[in-house]
C-alpha cells in the first residue's frame, strides 16, 4: 500500500473539505504516520473516512474529527493539555506535537500500554500517560490549558471547568443516542465560561460518565 498517497487522499479528499485549513494541522497531519497507531488488522483502513475499533467497546476517531479538533482548540506551544482517553495514542501524539506537554488518562489497561509502546517508538517524550478513571474529574495534575475528552458524556463534568486555566478551552462531545454535539468550551477566566455547538456528530460513551439529573414521576 502507497501509505503517503492515502494520507495525501486523506488530507484533500476528507479534511480540507471539512473546514479544516490551518497549516500547521495539515503539515502535522501529513508528517505523523496515523497508519502506526492503528491496530494492525486494519492498517489498510488508517486513512478511511469511519471510526476504527480499539478493542473493548473503543474507537479510534476518524481523521476528519481529529483534525477538526485540533483546528477548533487553536493548541499553542506553551499549553498544557489533558486528554481522558489515550486510546490509539495517535491524538496524544498530535496534541504533544503543538503542546508543551499533555497528561493522558486511559482506563483500559492494555490500551494505555500499547498507546505508551507507539509514542515511544516515535520519540514523543512530552506525554505523561496515566491509568485511571478520569470521567467525572482528575485532580492528580493540576490545572490545563486545553482539556479533550475522546469519549462522549450525557453532560458535561462541570469539575473540568475548575481545571481550565484562564484563557482555557475544552472539547467534549455532548449528547446520548445517535445525535450529539461536539462542543468547545472557552473560559475566559474562573466561573466565566462559554459554551459553543459546534457540529453533530457521535462518538462511543466515555466510560463511566456521570448521567445528568433526570424527573422521576
Amino acid at each position: 500500500m502507497d501509505y503517503e498517497h492515502a494520507r495525501h487522499l486523506m488530507i484533500e479528499q476528507q479534511i480540507r473539505p471539512w473546514e479544516v485549513l490551518d497549516p500547521t494541522v495539515l503539515a502535522l497531519l501529513g508528517k505523523l504516520k496515523r497508519e502506526d497507531f492503528v491496530p494492525p488488522v486494519y492498517r489498510s483502513l488508517a486513512f478511511v473516512d469511519m471510526a476504527i475499533p480499539l478493542g473493548n467497546g473503543q474507537f479510534m476517531w476518524e481523521p476528519k474529527l481529529e483534525a477538526r479538533v485540533l483546528q477548533t482548540l487553536e493548541i499553542k506551544r506553551g499549553d498544557r493539555v489533558l486528554e481522558i482517553g489515550t486510546g490509539s495514542g495517535y491524538l496524544t501524539a498530535l496534541l504533544a506535537a503543538l503542546a508543551s506537554h499533555v497528561v493522558s488518562v486511559e482506563i483500559d489497561r492494555s490500551l494505555h500500554e500499547e498507546a505508551d509502546r507507539k509514542l515511544k517508538a516515535h520519540g514523543i517524550e512530552n506525554v505523561a500517560l496515566k491509568t485511571g478513571d478520569g470521567a467525572r474529574d482528575w485532580e492528580a495534575d493540576g490545572k490545563f490549558d486545553v482539556i479533550v475528552l475522546t469519549g462522549s458524556v450525557p453532560a458535561l463534568p462541570e469539575a473540568y471547568l475548575d481545571r481550565l486555566n484562564p484563557g482555557g478551552r475544552l472539547f467534549a462531545v455532548l449528547g446520548e443516542g445517535e445525535v450529539m454535539t461536539a462542543t468547545l468550551v472557552t473560559c475566559a477566566s474562573a466561573g466565566s465560561c462559554q459554551r459553543h455547538g459546534l457540529f453533530e456528530t457521535r462518538v462511543p460513551a466515555l466510560a463511566h460518565a456521570a448521567e445528568p439529573a433526570r424527573f422521576e414521576f
